[in-house]
């Protein structure tokens, strides 16, 4: 599971991952910034928020 998000919304997406999986969530910066945007608003997601692999 993960969900990019832009910087606003981190913390939030962090949360989902922990409730959802049990775990401590992973947090890794895009690569492709401008190309993906967050999945709570229009912002550009600037980070991937994982579940562990």
């Amino acid at each position: 599971m993960e969900k990019k998000v832009c910087k606003e919304h981190v913390e939030i997406a962090l949360d989902i991952i922990v409730d959802e999986t049990g775990e401590y969530p992973l947090l890794e910066e895009l690569s492709t910034i401008g190309q993906v945007t967050c999945e709570f608003c229009d912002a550009d997601a600037t980070y991937v928020v994982s579940s562990k692999k």
